[in-house]
């Protein structure tokens, strides 16, 4: 029967394809006071562990929790998105995609090598997950099995950029921004671009504008001391947002990237300023999510936006050497996802070798004190010969049982662990049968000792080390 608690890794997501900027922005959860992983919790919703990844292409959930409560769980958590987003359930559902177990541990390693994003092989995306961890640490509601997971996810993207070219050529979104104007405007020389946001996303965009040959760039962001910062590293102007209107005047095309919970760029603002530009064409593509840019500009006599959704016409059919990296990346990924399912099994061994262990002991120390009470007459010494040697018999007898649960496990399931559970009336004993987590999450990489701690003087027998290696 081995674990009482069965567990299902559970992923619940949409990204680019399978959901429209629209509905992405309403899930995002920018707009909201509370981070959704706090959120869920304080809603009490039946899960064990959970992450929460939002980026401007996807929304994604990961979930420990018990087999039998997945059913219940998935209508509690519909039901909970249905309230935050204002969006029916059925609508919803349309758009999200469900994974468990083996595929959704694919699909993570897959978002983290950048295979899943709308520009292959992009590598801001393990910046962002490795951010989504943090997160959940911070809310405490990664644990063992998702710490394991996640650090893996981190090792197999590093192993894929390492082993693969995967990563060949500077693409990102900012690239394709990038890529998009020229497309529009055939060439990029002599002309003034405004960034309008100072984070990341800007920078990149920066470092691609200047390498097309822009005349000028312009940065408007909230916080004036970042634009400045960012204008003095590539010799651009800086403003702040309440400039906006004027900075529009001076522009040809407008990356906006700021993700701001309202409408940066409104069409009011815009129409404002058509006259002072003499109705020169105006070009804004809007990478944010939430959207920067009010749909209506879209309206207006020689402006034109683009959103993030639009870039896809542009990375389409660029990227075939990536392609085929992206080939030899899956092998890799599908090699550690095997690893991991190796790992998970073992963890659910832990529980009945822990139990077993531990009722073992205590036999022998109750045995033990008995015979020591009949032999009143032994010195310190001798008591200690006799302590080594029932510590030594316990070793080699449950030797044997731990060898053939390991064994039995990968080849037929649960089977040996619920016969090994029966042979020793494991489940007379209040065991614990949940996964804890680990004290120290910098070494998350190795498993929980299967066996407790002995004293220092107590030695452990050879053969009883190489069957907990195996």
């Amino acid at each position: 029967m081995g674990l009482d608690l069965e567990i299902t890794i559970l992923l619940v997501g949409l990204n680019h394809k399978t959901a429209p900027v629209e509905i992405r922005e309403k899930l995002s959860f920018k707009d909201s006071p509370v981070f959704p992983l706090e959120k869920l919790k304080s809603e009490g919703l039946s899960f064990k562990e959970a992450y929460f990844l939002s980026t401007c292409n996807r929304v994604e959930f990961c979930f420990v929790l018990e087999k039998s409560q997945k059913d219940f769980f998935l209508s509690e958590l519909f039901s909970f998105f249905e309230k935050e987003v204002k969006v029916t359930q059925n609508e919803l559902k349309k758009y999200f995609y469900q994974l468990e177990n083996d595929e959704a541990v694919k699909h993570l390693f897959e978002v983290a090598c950048g295979l899943d994003s709308l520009v292959l092989g992009e590598p801001q995306i393990l910046g962002q997950v490795k951010e989504a961890y943090q997160k959940a640490l911070f809310y405490k509601t990664s644990g063992i099995v998702l710490n394991r997971l996640l650090h893996r996810c981190f090792f197999v993207a590093k192993r894929v950029r390492t082993e693969t070219g995967i990563g060949g050529g500077a693409v990102s979104i900012s690239y394709a921004a990038c890529e998009l104007a020229k497309k529009i405007l055939g060439s990029l020389k002599q002309k003034v671009v405004l960034l309008v946001g100072a984070g990341e996303m800007a920078e990149l965009a920066c470092m691609h504008f200047i390498s097309a040959g822009v005349k000028k760039v312009l940065i408007a962001n909230r916080t004036i001391s970042k634009a400045v910062e960012l204008a003095d590293r590539f010799k651009g102007e800086a403003y702040s947002l309440e400039e906006l209107p004027y900075v529009l005047t001076k522009a040809d095309v407008v990356i906006s990237s700021t993700g701001a919970p309202s409408f940066v760029i409104t069409k009011k603002m815009v129409a404002s300023i058509l006259k002072l530009r003499k109705f020169r064409p105006l070009f804004i593509i809007d990478i944010a999510v939430p959207r920067d840019v009010e749909p209506e500009v879209n309206q207006l006599e020689n402006v034109y936006v683009y959103n993030i959704d639009d870039l896809k016409e542009v990375v389409e059919g660029n990227f075939q050497e990536r392609k085929k990296e992206a080939l030899r990346a899956k092998v890799i990924i599908e090699e550690e996802v095997f690893k991991f399912k190796k790992w998970l099994k073992q963890m659910e061994l832990h529980p009945t070798i822990k139990a077993l262990s531990e009722k073992m002991e205590q036999l022998r120390k109750n045995e033990l004190a008995k015979t020591l009470k009949k032999l009143k007459n032994l010195s310190e010494e001798e008591k200690q010969h006799l302590e080594v040697l029932t510590q030594s018999l316990v070793q080699k007898i449950i030797y044997y049982p731990i060898k053939f649960i390991k064994k039995d496990h990968h080849e037929k399931g649960s089977k040996a662990i619920g016969i090994i559970r029966q042979m020793f009336e494991l489940d007379s004993l209040e065991t614990e049968t949940q996964f804890k987590q680990p004290e120290n999450l910098e070494n998350s990489d190795q498993t929980e000792k299967e066996l407790p701690k002995r004293e220092e003087k107590q030695p452990i027998d050879p053969s009883m080390k190489k069957v907990l290696l195996q």
